[in-house]
C-alpha cells in the first residue's frame, strides 16, 4: 500500500534535528486505489469492496546522523 514517510535527521555532534519534506512512497500493488498500477476501469462500487482505499499509517524514519549538521559546518568552515 501506498504510504506518506516522515524523515527527521538527528545530528549527534551538534544536537540539532531537521525534519525533511514528507515523501511519498508509492506502491506496485493493482489493488491499492493510489498505485500507478490500479486499473482505471476499477471504479465504485466494486473497487471499494476490493482495493485498499485509504494509504497505510506513516513510517516514521529517526536516522541518528554521527556529524554536524549542514548549518554547524558551514559555521565551522567560516571560523
Amino acid at each position: 500500500m501506498c504510504r506518506w514517510r516522515h524523515v527527521r535527521n538527528v545530528y549527534l555532534a551538534c544536537g540539532h534535528a531537521f525534519t525533511l519534506p514528507d515523501e511519498l512512497i508509492v506502491c506496485d500493488n493493482r489493488n491499492c486505489k493510489f498505485s500507478p498500477n490500479h486499473p482505471p476501469d476499477c471504479t465504485p462500487p466494486k473497487c471499494k469492496q476490493t482495493c485498499w482505499q485509504y494509504r497505510q499509517y506513516p513510517q516514521q524514519y529517526s536516522p541518528n546522523i554521527n556529524s554536524m549538521c549542514p548549518t554547524c559546518q558551514q559555521e565551522a568552515m567560516r571560523r
